[in-house]
């Protein structure tokens, strides 16, 4: 009898592991934002879900490990490592030359559209490597896959998904055209207090800034079109029918949002969006022995984490040594993630490091402030430690990160190109000094801790979720089935307005019928 027992147990055991494992397709992002999505991949792994990962020949992150449970099909490409490096080069120069204001608006986006040109063609030979890939694409199809989780800054996720017949859904912080979210993903945008993607606004703005705000919407429009435009052209080959880039990305089940109420400013979404910002954050380990006695030696002042990132290890000669001489001048030790040629003015007070435990430094007792460009994983984790922050940002959402962090009262926002060294001191030292950007920054930290499921379980679940139910269908708005002017009612608009002009109309003409009347009877009389 035990024996018999013990066998039903375990097949019932196998029969569940079964059940709820799953097959899952990653179509991911390079540079920080694979930082982010393999922290959701590995976790996939350990819930006993079968996860492959398409990834081109070159790039700068997404590299396989032997000892990893997670498969990897490597696209051939033509390009090389040298190719995104230096497309990562020319997006922080647009920044540095262009960063957007009033004056700079429309120099920028054409820049930008210019950027994108480059972009299309180097994520159209990763797409052409899997669809035209007839192996490949076989081998995808034989693996049963439940669902395909896709970051959109890299294009054509979705697309594979359709070809083989499995729903998708994205992840991201926001697109490289946000007109995506407003357009595709039918999220609701009042330009009277929604900021647009890179306009560096807040949800406070005066006259001025909403006019800005109100033509950084058209703009990005305007000049996303030609890029838009080629994908439309591209997808509808594919898929032997008219259709547009935007059509197909209205079809995602789920828009999993690397951010959360502790970092956005209240907007209207939709049911299909989740926020899972600071997925990737923990709680902070022990630091290497050399690393910790550098930490310990600096008493009471405590230590400054300085990192711009993965995709920026170093800067001008003039530009490090006007960083390097204003840490020279505070009290705290620094730890600053450097690979440049060590700056002539760098103090006895600053270690430089090729790498550094972002996260467990943030996470130490004794860590002060963060010196960031304002990416979304390490604004995460000053958020999820309570650390202020001084932003150096350089490109992309990274601006308008630290905007959001300065409005919340949790860092100071500085110019890369403008300051002094004298405007970095007093940064650091305001925000070191001054309590309340602490006392804000921990705030939004028991916000982020504050919630019913961590981040990264919400996402697995949402993940979960769309392979259990074949799809999210029950959460998509019916917005996705209204043509433009049926979204916006103007054809309601133009009914009604039609009404008013033929009651007016009518009116008039029954007025002007009665007053000719009562004149020609008025006539009549007088003659009579």
């Amino acid at each position: 009898m035990p024996k018999k027992f013990f066998q039903l147990l375990l097949y019932n055991l196998i029969m569940i592991e079964i059940v709820l494992s799953g097959n899952v397709l990653i179509w991911p992002a390079d540079g920080s934002h694979w930082l982010n999505i393999k922290i959701i991949l590995e976790e996939l792994t350990q819930r006993n879900h079968s996860v492959t990962v398409l990834a081109s020949s070159a790039t700068l992150f997404i590299n396989s490990n032997p000892d990893s449970p997670v498969n990897f099909e490597v696209i051939p490409v033509s390009y090389k490592k040298s190719n995104i490096d230096d497309l990562i080069e020319h997006m922080i120069m647009l920044w540095i030359d262009h960063r957007p204001t009033p004056l700079t608006l429309w120099t920028f986006y054409k820049e930008l559209g210019k950027l994108l040109e480059t972009f299309f063609r180097i994520n159209l030979q990763i797409c052409e490597g899997v669809l035209n890939n007839s192996k490949l694409m076989a081998r995808l199809q034989k693996s049963g896959f439940d669902v395909l989780v896709a970051d959109p800054v890299t294009i054509c996720g979705d697309l594979i998904a359709l070809k083989l017949g499995i729903p998708f859904m994205y992840t991201l912080r926001f697109s490289p055209a946000s007109t995506v979210e407003r357009h595709c993903g039918k999220i609701p945008a009042p330009a009277s207090y929604v900021p647009a993607a890179l306009s560096e606004l807040t949800d406070q703005m005066n006259f001025g800034e909403r006019v800005k705000n109100t033509l950084s919407y058209p703009l990005q429009d305007y000049i996303f079109q030609s890029y838009w435009g080629e994908w439309n052209s591209y997808y509808s080959k594919v898929l032997g029918k008219p259709t547009t880039l935007c059509e197909t990305m209205g079809k995602a089940e789920i828009w999993l949002i690397r951010t959360y109420w502790d970092f956005e400013f209240p907007r209207p979404y939709l049911p299909n969006f989740e926020f899972v910002g600071g997925l990737h954050c923990k709680p902070a380990k022990p630091l290497p022995k050399e690393m910790e006695e550098f930490v310990q030696s600096s008493g009471e002042h405590g230590v400054v984490v300085f990192s711009l990132g993965s995709m920026v290890t170093n800067l001008t000669e003039e530009k490090a040594n006007l960083i390097a001489s204003a840490l020279a001048q505070i009290p705290q030790k620094v730890l600053w993630r450097y690979k440049g040629v060590k700056p002539a003015t760098l103090g006895a007070n600053t270690q430089l490091y090729d790498w550094i435990p972002q996260n467990d430094l943030l996470g130490h007792p004794k860590t002060k402030a963060f010196i960031t460009h304002g990416g979304t994983n390490g604004i995460y984790e000053a958020i999820y430690h309570g650390v202020p922050m001084v932003g150096l940002p350089m490109f992309a959402d990274q601006p308008d990160n630290i905007i959001h962090m300065k409005a919340k009262g949790a860092a100071v926002d500085m110019n890369m190109n403008t300051m002094t060294s004298a405007d970095f001191l007093n940064a650091l030292r305001t925000v070191i000094n001054d309590p309340s950007y602490k006392e804000n920054v921990m705030r939004l930290s028991k916000i982020h801790h504050d919630q019913p499921l961590k981040p990264l379980d919400r996402a697995v679940f949402w993940i979960e979720f769309v392979m259990r139910h074949k799809g999210a269908k029950h959460l998509r708005p019916a917005a996705h089935d209204l043509t433009w002017y049926q979204y916006h009612s103007l054809d309601v608009i133009g009914f009604l307005l039609a009404c008013v002009a033929t009651v007016i109309f009518l009116v008039t003409k029954c007025c002007l019928f009665s007053f000719q009347k009562f004149r020609k009877a008025g006539k009549k009389k007088k003659r009579e």
